[in-house]
């Protein structure tokens, strides 16, 4: 079935907040590689390719029900932090962002009765449970570690595991 125009928008929008998502974890990756945290970049630029990843299945979703993919601008994300903490907050900050922008969709599509729509938003409302905790417990083990040197290089190890 034919997505409606409404969802169709709907849908896009969410496309591209998951595009400025990847361009935002690309922007903290750059903040870490500046600071010679090479496996905190790390993981930012594999944040950055699930994000792609997302936007692209929302591409691929929008064809599949005979709509258009149209790209908006994106504003330039955030490109200095105060700190590795304050950056895994913001990240924490903006996955609740998507989080609420992905129910709000599901609602949407809840009013229109696009199962379709609401089945494909299944997988992003269970995926959006890791993004957060995955952000929050970063942060977490950031604020535990305070101010301890040895503390950071071992987390910026571990993160450079990530695959």
């Amino acid at each position: 079935m034919k997505i409606s125009k409404k969802m169709e928008s709907a849908v896009n929008a969410q496309m591209n907040e998951e595009l400025f998502s990847e361009y935002l974890y690309l922007s903290m990756s750059a903040y870490f590689e500046g600071e010679n945290l090479k496996g905190f970049a790390h993981w930012m630029r594999e944040q950055a390719g699930e994000e792609r990843e997302h936007a692209m299945k929302f591409y691929g979703f929008l064809f599949d029900r005979e709509g258009a993919a149209v790209f908006g601008s994106m504003k330039k994300p955030q490109t200095r932090w105060t700190s590795p903490l304050a950056a895994f907050e913001a990240a924490y900050k903006h996955e609740q962002y998507i989080t609420d922008c992905i129910h709000k969709l599901h609602e949407a599509a809840m009013k229109e009765g696009d199962k379709a729509t609401m089945s494909m938003l299944k997988w992003f409302i269970d995926e959006q449970v890791e993004e957060e905790a995955s952000a929050k417990e970063i942060a977490d083990k950031l604020k535990m570690i305070g101010k301890s040197v040895n503390g950071l290089m071992m987390l910026d190890k571990k993160l450079g595991k990530r695959e």
